[in-house]
């Protein structure tokens, strides 16, 4: 018998580019991928993780069955004796000591999934614990929190109109290895060199000369840390030469006087010798950016993690207002996905933190989670609240975290954890039971996050490429199991009883009586389309393979905002407090030599290292030095560093680049995939060295209470022996 060839098209869930696959698929396997050519938004871009994504897929060391650890070792299990062992463990640490003893954590690849987007709240408000942690506080809620006070919401968070953009300023953000992120870009290097084609410009401020940085037309090195010190100063240049012009949203901004006197400490002259950058240069920056008939300011990850995250990211918005492009095409935009409904008038209940706070250190919630820095605070501190169990949702905080080796050490205290993961990774040999979803072909695909961050509004659905695997389990079929147990209903109660649940109060919630689809995540889609914003189905995505295209970003001010005001507050009194915090900072000694991580292509976090073709090759995790500074503590290229930080110690090979500026080290992030019951087999031969042994976890952003990831004072020395 001979198998039949056939084409399938996919959205690819390993960034948050969501770009269009097409995969030539044979008998019960993908034979090819390459990119989808008549993609809406993608166009036939695909990059090398793209290009992996059936490897990734049938990955032999990815697990297919639930796994129960027995005497130290993890043993495959059948569904029910998993669940079963879920239960026996979760329900008599909730009862004894109650919801508070148990802790969640969930990693970025929740956000790559549909059941991620439905079914983890159900989990957590189930849970009912607030010792809930993510991904989120090692990566971006500083966005999150700085568009929280100015737009009363923190998933309003205004993209890069690209594509129409005249002057381009990115700080912290390296697109040409990222793909980008908090702006779903499919081939942002493309969309850049149009820009380019086009007779615009962008710029680059970077602490490394990173492949973004090649390709600008201009690159400032900047010590990490310190980009809120150029953004006041280039906001100060705007006030004194009188280049502010908010356009047609003056009548929707409030606080600009505000920013005025809080600026007035930051001149260009008092802020260059703290950033590193010229002060004629920040002024040439605030010039040009109000002389361009459209800008836009773009600040990521190494803008969020550090000391002053949450001003920094407020900054890049508040440049963005006073030049008058927030909200106008060409400037930043905020997207409208097809999910989603607008607001039918301005104005809510705003945004606020703090409305509990951790038990240890008292740190204050943010967007209803705690800040992972205090995790193993939580779980080593005896007393009444100490977390005893412990969920994980695709996460990985033993080598994403900062001092992870101290979370290491504290998951072995725990009573009870569960993991709900494809992989015996680093994180989940701790756990008890593993719960390993099906893999991305044998599942539908809807991006249910990165589509109200796209820099064009599209929307694309895809269907399973295999039918489901009957030995395994859907990962919405797993949540729900979860969410029955935790809520009393025993590990024996069928999943559809909480779909049907789900499904009956959305159906409600929209005024519908029924929802087309063939899974439980596929019928709550169809009515989120059908009640959304273009009144789309579920069918109408399943018939246009390719995408539908839904044009490009209109203006959405007033509609989006949700502060009380109904206006964009320019000056929340937490960010006007942080301000004087930070006009303080402005006199501090330089720390010396400091580490700031990087990324790759090839890499995603630490889930993408047990592909082959993604970690062949040279080296990748080595640790960038400037040629003077080898000079001067004598380190050799190839040759082994040791590097202490206050918490830890690692040793990694040298690269002496004068990509990295001087007093500034580099490490990716992701690796160290040496631990003991591990089963990664491709992983363990190119192991790595973990940065995060390296991170403090007294460090963080105050206001958002996001991990200081970069920037982390260190000192380097040869490594003996």
């Amino acid at each position: 018998m001979v198998d039949v060839t056939r084409t399938a098209y996919r959205t690819c869930p390993l960034c948050e580019a969501a770009c269009g696959l097409e995969l030539t698929v044979t008998g019960d396997a993908v034979t090819a991928v390459r990119g989808d050519r008549d993609h809406v938004f993608s166009h036939g871009f695909v990059c090398p993780k793209g290009a992996t994504f059936a490897r990734l897929s049938d990955d032999p060391d990815r697990l297919r069955r639930p796994m129960l650890k027995r005497n130290g070792r993890h043993e495959e299990v059948s569904w029910d004796e998993a669940f079963a062992a879920v239960e026996s463990g979760l329900r008599p640490i909730i009862e004894a000591y109650g919801s508070q003893a148990v802790a969640a954590y969930l990693g970025n690849p929740n956000v790559h999934t549909m059941a991620g987007g439905l079914y983890i709240t159900p989990l957590l408000k189930a849970l009912g614990t607030r010792n809930v942690f993510s991904a989120s506080t090692v990566d971006q809620m500083p966005k999150h929190v700085s568009c929280g006070y100015l737009y009363g919401s923190p998933f309003a968070i205004p993209v890069p109109d690209l594509d129409r953009t005249d002057f381009l300023l990115i700080l912290g953000a390296n697109p040409w290895e990222s793909n980008g992120s908090l702006a779903t870009a499919a081939d942002f290097p493309g969309r850049l060199t149009a820009l380019r084609k086009r007779g615009g410009r962008f710029v680059v401020v970077d602490p490394r000369r990173t492949r973004t940085a090649e390709h600008a037309d201009e690159h400032l090195f900047i010590r990490p840390g310190t980009d809120a010190f150029l953004l006041f100063g280039i906001v100060h240049t705007l006030f004194e030469e009188g280049l502010t012009e908010l356009g047609r949203l003056t009548p929707y901004v409030s606080g600009v006087d505000d920013v005025r006197g809080l600026a007035a400490a930051f001149s260009p002259e008092r802020v260059a010798g703290a950033c590193g950058v010229g002060a004629e240069r920040i002024r040439g920056l605030a010039r040009e950016l109000a002389a361009a008939p459209t800008a836009a300011v773009y600040g990521r990850i190494g803008t969020c993690t550090v000391e002053f995250g949450t001003l920094t990211s407020w900054l890049v918005d508040v440049v963005n207002v006073l030049t008058g492009n927030l909200d106008r095409p060409g400037g930043v935009m905020f997207p409208l996905a097809a999910h989603l409904r607008p607001n039918p008038k301005p104005g809510g209940k705003g945004f606020t933190t703090g409305r509990w706070h951790s038990r240890v250190r008292g740190l204050p919630e943010v967007k209803g989670e705690l800040p992972v820095a205090t995790l193993a605070d939580e779980i080593d501190t005896p007393g009444e609240g100490q977390v005893r169990a412990f969920l994980t949702v695709a996460g990985n905080p033993v080598l994403s975290t900062p001092n992870s080796g101290r979370l290491d050490r504290a998951l072995d205290g725990l009573d009870f954890m569960v993991s709900v993961d494809p992989y015996l990774n680093e994180t989940t040999r701790h756990a008890d039971v593993i719960l390993p979803p099906l893999d991305a072909t044998r599942k539908g695909h809807y991006d249910f996050s990165f589509l109200t961050l796209a820099v064009r509004n599209f929307a694309a659905y895809s269907p399973p490429v295999f039918p489901a695997d009957p030995g395994g389990m859907d990962e919405c079929d797993i949540l729900a199991r979860l969410i029955l147990i935790v809520s009393g209903h025993g590990a024996g109660t069928p999943a559809s009883a909480l779909h049907d649940r789900m499904l009956a109060g959305a159906l409600q919630k929209a005024g519908l009586t029924e929802a087309s689809g063939d899974g439980p995540a596929e019928r709550l889609l169809d009515v989120a389309l059908r009640s959304g914003a273009y009144g789309l189905s579920l069918d109408d995505l399943i018939a246009a393979p390719h995408g539908v295209d839904l044009g490009p970003l209109q203006p959405r001010v007033p509609e989006v905002l949700r502060t009380p005001s109904g206006m964009v507050e320019l000056c929340a009194p937490p960010l006007a407090a942080e301000a004087a915090r930070l006009r303080e900072a402005l006199d501090r000694p330089s720390p010396g030599m400091v580490l700031i991580g990087r990324r790759h292509l090839r890499s995603n976090n630490s889930w993408m290292h047990n592909v082959p073709a993604l970690v062949k090759g040279r080296d990748r995790c080595t640790l960038q030095v400037h040629p003077a500074d080898a000079d001067r503590l004598t380190l050799a290229d190839g040759a082994r560093a040791e590097v202490t930080s206050r918490v830890g110690s690692l040793a990694a090979r040298v690269e002496v680049t004068d990509r990295v500026m001087p007093g500034v080290v580099s490490l990716p992030h992701g690796w160290g995939h040496d631990l003991p019951g591990v089963r990664l087999a491709v992983a363990a031969a190119h192991p790595g060295v973990n940065s995060n042994v390296l991170t403090d976890e007294l460090v963080i952003d105050p206001l958002s209470g996001n991990s200081v990831m970069n920037g982390i004072p260190v000192e380097i020395k040869p490594e003996v022996g």
